[in-house]
């Protein structure tokens, strides 16, 4: 079963979610981590999964 996620950038000063995903939930239960491009940052920054 496939769904969707928000990813929200972790830095301390930014916060925003910024990407959309989807994610298989029976082959990956645990919160998605990827680092990606954050615009509002202006460089590379993990970005986590939010409920």
């Amino acid at each position: 079963m496939r769904v969707q996620v928000i990813l929200r950038c972790e830095e301390a000063e930014c916060g925003r979610s910024s990407y959309h995903s989807t994610k298989n939930k029976a082959t990956m239960a645990a919160r998605m981590q990827l680092k990606k491009y954050c615009k509002w940052c202006r460089r590379h920054t993990l970005h986590k999964e939010t409920k």
